[in-house]
């Protein structure tokens, strides 16, 4: 087949949507094009009875589920349209309802700016409709960098506003609605506010947390504006109050999977209705944050501030203990006793006041029986005088036993 006619027809149009339906009509299959964030541009409607599951969320959503994309980098697809700028396979995903297809990065001076995917329904692609594909991908790129100017200045001036929430810019009320009114920026009804933070102070790795966090934000219902500040990124999430919790839970969660091999601190603050109270809610989830980096993110550490608890105040607590030199000597001879007979009897402490000091679900906590726990309690009993009975005494047990675990980190 000749695709010089083709390659000259797209090639002189300006709209993606034309482009992409002749894309789809010379091809015979399915195409859908995307920016660089994975949010919808255009598809082709010549084939789309031909569209997978995976193609039919894309379309519905206007973006990739929060489920594709996490597929997608656990895969390596995602560092492959990075890295790759020739047209490549995608191998079939059933658990995804994803057919296999052909994807190129649409590119202006070696800028990705989106990608091109087509179904490859039968018969496969040919290596001359691979180079067509490829020629084809340059003049989307150009037209998407034409684009993509606009909105990245626009996106700046609306995060600079939502900057200037958080740091209390604004001397009224009525100077950041005319601010907001002047930017075009509808103001939630509801919003919660994360922050992300990175032990790391290398920018790569900064960069890299930011673009990871604005791909998972767009996968979600609610809008999203992501902005980074130093070592942390902050998102805003505006919507529905019942479900803004819950998204960002998900985007927490999604996030840090991807980041197991770096310290990655999270929190959540409170979601309000008034956009005075947005500082805030970022201030409440930069004291989660704060208090995982001072217990070096242990996992009991909650994401939410609502849940944070007695935690909050153990930095603190520290600090008098530090001036006072006040010791907990009953967990000091618990610990020299786990050190000297390889025992675990600050981990049954740990476990045993986490459950309410209810012996059932302590031993199920530490895969052991019950007679084991209860000896090990005896031993306790034995060393020290801490009578697990007294309210007071579980609670200063319990802070003194998480400073000394994060001593031991």
């Amino acid at each position: 087949m000749d695709l010089n006619q083709p390659l000259e027809k797209i090639l002189s149009l300006n709209d993606l949507n034309e482009m992409t339906d002749v894309l789809s009509s010379v091809l015979k299959k399915p195409v859908v094009v995307e920016n660089e964030q994975f949010s919808l541009l255009a598809y082709s409607s010549y084939y789309i009875e031909q569209f997978d599951q995976a193609n039919q969320q894309t379309i519905f959503s206007k973006s990739w589920t929060t489920s594709i994309l996490k597929m997608f980098m656990d895969e390596g697809i995602v560092d492959q349209l990075k890295s790759i700028s020739k047209p490549f396979r995608v191998k079939e995903m059933k658990e995804i309802g994803l057919n296999q297809r052909v994807v190129v990065s649409a590119q202006y001076k070696e800028q990705i700016l989106g990608y091109i995917w087509v179904q490859e329904t039968e018969p496969l692609l040919t290596d001359h409709e691979l180079t067509f594909l490829h020629d084809v991908s340059f003049h989307i790129g150009k037209l998407l960098h034409k684009k993509n100017g606009l909105a990245r200045r626009r996106d700046e001036k609306k995060n600079d506003f939502f900057r200037k929430l958080i740091h209390q810019s604004y001397r009224t009320d009525s100077e950041m609605k005319w601010e907001a009114a002047q930017l075009n920026i509808a103001l939630p009804s509801s919003f919660i506010v994360a922050v992300f933070t990175l032990d790391s102070i290398e920018e790569e790795t900064i960069d890299d947390l930011h673009e990871t966090i604005l791909l998972f934000a767009n996968t979600l219902d609610q809008p999203a504006h992501v902005f980074t500040d130093h070592l942390q990124v902050t998102v805003m999430l505006g919507g529905p109050s019942d479900v803004l919790l819950s998204s960002a839970r998900v985007l927490v969660r999604t996030v840090k999977s991807q980041f197991q091999d770096h310290q990655l601190y999270a929190g959540i603050g409170n979601s309000y209705s008034s956009m005075a109270m947005l500082r805030k809610s970022y201030l409440e989830a930069l004291e989660v944050c704060r208090t995982a980096q001072f217990l070096h993110g242990n996992g009991e550490v909650p994401v939410e501030y609502s849940r944070l608890g007695i935690l909050r105040y153990l930095e603190t607590i520290s600090d008098y203990h530090f001036k006072t030199h006040y010791v907990n000597e009953d967990l000091l001879k618990i610990r020299q006793k786990d050190t000297d007979g390889h025992s675990e009897l600050l981990r049954t402490i740990d476990v045993y006041l986490m459950n309410n000091c209810r012996i059932k679900p302590t031993a199920e906590g530490l895969f052991i029986h019950t007679n084991t726990l209860k000896y090990r309690l005896n031993q306790i009993d034995e060393l020290t005088s801490i009578d697990f009975d007294d309210f007071n005494t579980r609670c200063q047990l319990y802070i003194d036993l998480q400073l000394m675990k994060r001593d031991l980190h």
